[in-house]
């Protein structure tokens, strides 16, 4: 075969080569049904027929950023590479972290010496995680926080805005002559009550290593210094989670929801503490729904007295069914 010949030979086969692609893209942007045009329904993540309506692609992955950016100096603020930033970590998430397990990336135990190679890595790096005296009480706080986040059940936001507020603790000198467990108790006590997620000092007195009296008084002192705006309260805030845990259905909710507006109009919950008049409602409303549960089941649950439940059923039942007291 001559060398012109070979070249053609190659020169069709190019062609044919060239065609079948574009044969293919064809095929891609046009439908399969009606050979309509198609287009990129990006909200939904589809690819329809403008002619048919056809999708003939569904979840789509969406392979941009998650944040907006309407110029270069914010597309450049906000671009990052790896995890985003946290505030529950004392270097905010931006230092290595070397793993504990002695295993390679193939899953196979590492030699003895390396096995002391890495824990001289693992010392030295939490050596220079911690540069000086506040990223330490930074890093100890932040933990104490977790931990009893973790024990009390609180969400995510919760823990971030409680490390937001030590934060602001620390920056502005209010931890001299304070303990770091107290100020860290104080920090999520007043997050949570922020959040809509409250819980009693009862709950966490339990799982903090501070005394209950000295925990009050460092909340009291980092919302005055802070000037952080914490609202009362509010007893329906307790009741989902009080029906959850003794198990009782949504009918004793939405009555104890409705007991407690009917108490808080009549101007009877004022003065009175809001995990006492959120477990007398529950028990109450329990009652009017023919629930079986008992005064000590709620107590238990809501960390209150039996005493504290009657006084305070009696009184809601009395302003929302006052004819069961007459």
């Amino acid at each position: 075969m001559s060398e012109t010949t070979i070249k053609s030979y190659v020169r069709g086969e190019d062609r044919t080569t060239e065609q079948t692609e574009e044969r293919e893209a064809d095929e891609t942007l046009s439908c399969p049904e009606c050979s309509g045009q198609l287009i990129t329904d990006e909200e939904h993540g589809e690819t329809v027929c403008t002619d048919c309506g056809l999708v003939v692609e569904q979840d789509a992955v969406d392979r941009g950023p998650e944040w907006r950016a309407f110029d270069s100096a914010q597309r450049d603020s906000k671009s990052r590479v790896g995890a985003p930033t946290t505030k529950m970590m004392h270097d905010k998430g931006l230092s290595t972290n070397i793993g504990w397990q002695n295993r390679d990336a193939y899953g196979k135990a590492l030699s003895s010496n390396q096995r002391r190679q890495m824990q001289r890595l693992r010392t030295w790096n939490e050596r220079f995680r911690t540069r000086d005296s506040k990223e330490r009480n930074l890093k100890q706080a932040l933990g104490e926080i977790d931990r009893m986040a973790s024990a009390l059940g609180l969400p995510k936001a919760v823990r971030e805005t409680a490390s937001v507020i030590y934060r602001r603790a620390l920056d502005e000198d209010l931890l001299p002559g304070r303990s770091i467990e107290g100020v860290a108790t104080a920090s999520l006590y007043a997050a949570a009550r922020q959040m809509g997620n409250p819980r009693s000092l009862d709950e966490f007195a339990a799982v903090s290593r501070v005394e209950k009296m000295e925990m009050t008084r460092t909340y009291r002192y980092v919302v005055r210094e802070l000037k952080l705006e914490v609202q009362p309260a509010d007893p329906e805030q307790y009741v989902p989670r009080f029906v959850s845990r003794l198990e009782l259905n949504d009918e004793v909710e939405r009555e104890a929801r409705s007991l407690l507006r009917g108490a808080k109009e009549a101007g009877i919950t004022s003065g009175k503490s809001p995990v006492g008049l959120a477990a007398a409602a529950v028990y109450a409303a329990a009652l009017l729904t023919n629930q079986k549960v008992t005064q000590s089941q709620v107590g238990d649950v809501a960390d209150i007295s039996e005493v504290t439940i009657r006084n305070r059923y009696k009184e809601l039942l009395e302003v929302d069914h006052g004819e069961l007291f007459d």
